[in-house]
C-alpha cells in the first residue's frame, strides 16, 4: 500500500515497502490482500476461522460492520483496516476506540480511504497506528500531521485518563 505512515515504537515513520493491498475486483497481484468483512469469511479455512491459524488476508471494517463480530478472530488476523470512505464521516473513528479499549484489539490498526493530514493526531488518539494517506496528498506533510496535539485533556485509546487524573511531573507547579 503506497502513502503509509506506520508509528514504530511509538515514532511514526514512511514505510516504502509495505506489502498490503486493498482488494479489488479482476486483480491477479499475489500479495496479501485487505478484504471486505464477507470476502475475508468466503476466504479463509476452517482452522482459521476456529481462531486456530493466521490468516494470509487482512480484514477491511466498513462504516456499516460492527467490530464486535470481530473479536473472535482477533487471534488470526494480521491487521486490520477501518474505511473512512469521506473525510466527513467519522464513524471509524467510533470504530477504533471499540476495537483497542472495549474489545482489546492490540494489533496494526490501519486507517485508510479519505485519510488526510488534519484527521492523523484524533486518528492516533483513537488507537489508530497505521495511516494510508489518500494517494494524492504528502506524505512529508501528513507527518506534521501527527504533532497536531501536544495536551489532551480528555480520554484517548492511547492514554485513558484524562487530564485531571495525570499525575504531575516532579517540579511542575500547579497553575
Amino acid at each position: 500500500m503506497n502513502n503509509l505512515i506506520r508509528l514504530v515504537e511509538n515514532q511514526a515513520r514512511i514505510i516504502e515497502d509495505d506489502p498490503w493491498q486493498l482488494f479489488e475486483a479482476g486483480s491477479t497481484s499475489d500479495a496479501p490482500l485487505i478484504l471486505s468483512l464477507a470476502q475475508w469469511r468466503e476466504r479463509q479455512t476452517p482452522a482459521v476461522l476456529a481462531g486456530e491459524a493466521m490468516s494470509r488476508d487482512a480484514l477491511l471494517l466498513q462504516v456499516g460492520d460492527e467490530p464486535e463480530v470481530l473479536q473472535p478472530w482477533f487471534a488470526s488476523l494480521p491487521l486490520i483496516a477501518i474505511d473512512f470512505p469521506s473525510f466527513r464521516d467519522g464513524r471509524g473513528y467510533s470504530q477504533a476506540y471499540l476495537l483497542r479499549t472495549r474489545l482489546g484489539w492490540r494489533g496494526e490498526l490501519r486507517a485508510v480511504g479519505d485519510v488526510l493530514r488534519d484527521q492523523l493526531a484524533h486518528m492516533r488518539q483513537c488507537g489508530f497506528d497505521a495511516f494510508a494517506v489518500r494517494a494524492d496528498k504528502s506524505l512529508a506533510d501528513a507527518l506534521k500531521g501527527l504533532a497536531g496535539l501536544s495536551v489532551l485533556y480528555g480520554r484517548s485509546a492511547i492514554e485513558p485518563r484524562p487530564l485531571f487524573r495525570r499525575e504531575r511531573l516532579k517540579g511542575e507547579q500547579p497553575s
